[in-house]
């Protein structure tokens, strides 16, 4: 791996400066404790601002077709998380919008992608169903047709900002005596259909997340994406960008993995804590711990890297609050803190990242098959012993 600086050309630096200047206006002090107090992970004002200066549209298109170069999209990306925006409902927006654009129609595309990158249509995930976990695939929501119609009933856990989304892409069993993986169709439905109910969930950081109830929705076939009962083909491409497994370039300009946001956060508490760590030779090699692991986290790519760290955010940021002392367990903003609460809220943040977009173990799983070449994980009873 290649751990080189990359020059910037006079261009590309003046990008960055715009870009940095651009986040400081927008991004303010306001909007960032909002953020933290509602847990929304969206700001509407910085997204149509951002999606108004063009940000949007290039980071949709690629460099061919006016979107960001490589070398910018990385300075987006570093960008926009070292500012602490408000940010986590474009990139799934956006997901979304590129498998739409694969594989929607003419017609839904055009009613849908011109609003995604003017900011004011929005996208949501309708993947996990409160029986099923991470095996998306054992979906119960059915869709039945009705002429140009379809009928959907069920129901979806974690339907992140689907409050603030104006669609959501909904998997659906159109099929129930089909074969696994051979009976779902995919959906683009409007969230103000008649049926729908959205109903708040809040994680132990802070987040909001949901669950959403579909009660006889009628949703016109127009909304359909890929073909009936070809949503399998459909959504594993959404979900091959979601958890970080694509194919990689050669210059090191990829994003390391999924959840590097989440580890920039970690790097700076460690720096936070640094100078209130004392002279004991003890705390300060547990502190020399901490930070050798978030290096490690920090410098580990794909599948490994979204492990690598969930697991280092929940590690670390339970051994930085003991190493603190008991004032490190108070949240941020209370008087007494001595870190601002910085190490308490990583350490409430570091359970739900090993679940969102899947939990550690399904990815420990991924790689073991995948990548290693080991057998399936046997879920079953093991043979011979009394259920």
């Amino acid at each position: 791996m290649d751990f080189s600086r990359v020059e910037l050309s006079p261009e590309d630096r003046a990008f960055r400066d715009e870009l940095r200047a651009f986040l400081a206006r927008v991004v303010t002090d306001e909007v960032i404790a909002r953020d933290r107090e509602t847990g929304e992970n969206f700001d509407e004002g910085v997204h149509l601002e951002l999606a108004e200066a063009g940000y949007l549209a290039a980071e949709f298109h690629d460099e061919a077709h006016g979107g960001f170069s490589r070398v910018r999209r990385r300075i987006f990306e570093l960008e926009i998380g070292r500012a602490h925006t408000p940010w986590f409902h474009w990139p799934t927006t956006l997901m979304v919008a590129r498998t739409l654009d694969k594989f929607g129609s003419a017609e839904l595309k055009a009613e849908i992608l011109p609003k995604v990158l003017s900011g004011h249509c929005r996208l949501c995930l309708g993947y996990t169903e409160p029986e099923g976990g991470s095996d998306i695939a054992t979906c119960k929501t059915r869709a039945v047709r009705d002429g140009d119609e379809w009928i959907i009933n069920g129901s979806k856990m974690f339907t992140s900002n689907a409050h603030n989304a104006q669609f959501v892409f909904l998997i659906t069993n159109t099929d129930p005596d089909a074969p696994k993986h051979r009976n779902l169709t995919m959906f683009l439905v409007p969230l103000d259909s008649p049926g729908i109910e959205i109903q708040p969930l809040r994680t132990v950081d802070g987040d909001r997340t949901n669950i959403t109830y579909y009660s006889d929705v009628r949703v016109p076939d127009r909304y359909r994406v890929g073909e009936v009962n070809g949503g399998w083909k459909v959504l594993r491409d959404a979900l091959n960008a979601e958890h970080g497994t694509v194919e990689r370039g050669n210059d090191g300009l990829q994003k390391l993995a999924t959840m590097t946001e989440h580890v920039l956060l970690l790097a700076e508490e460690i720096d936070r804590a640094a100078p209130l760590i004392g002279d004991d030779d003890a705390v300060r090699y547990r502190f020399g711990r901490c930070v050798a692991r978030l290096e490690a986290a920090m410098s580990t790519s794909d599948m490994y890297g979204r492990v690598a760290i969930a697991q280092t955010l929940r590690e670390v940021s339970a051994e930085l609050m003991d190493l603190l002392g008991s004032s490190a367990a108070l949240p941020v903003g209370t008087p007494g803190g001595i870190d601002d609460g910085g190490a308490e809220y990583l350490f409430r943040l570091g359970g739900p990242t090993g679940i969102y977009g899947g939990t550690l173990e399904v990815f420990r799983n991924m790689i073991a098959e995948h990548a290693l070449g080991l057998g399936r994980p046997a879920y079953g009873q093991p043979a011979g012993r009394p259920a």
